[in-house]
């Protein structure tokens, strides 16, 4: 259960493919957010992509 909702709401996460990055991603998307994931390292950040989708969240590229 989510403690704090971010429906509706949008959020940017540099270095986001590994560690506390990826977590916070992770977390903001599980309550709600629409996340950007922004790292260096391309193989990874689509990885914390997948995983976001896996776990019920949706992926959109532009």
């Amino acid at each position: 259960m989510n403690q704090f909702s971010l429906e509706n709401n949008v959020a940017i996460v540099t270095g986001a493919a590994h560690g506390i990055g990826k977590a916070i991603a992770e977390t903001f998307a599980q309550a709600g957010a629409a996340v950007m994931i922004a790292d260096l390292d391309l193989a990874a950040a689509e990885q914390t992509a997948g995983s976001i989708v896996s776990g019920g969240g949706t992926q959109e590229l532009d």
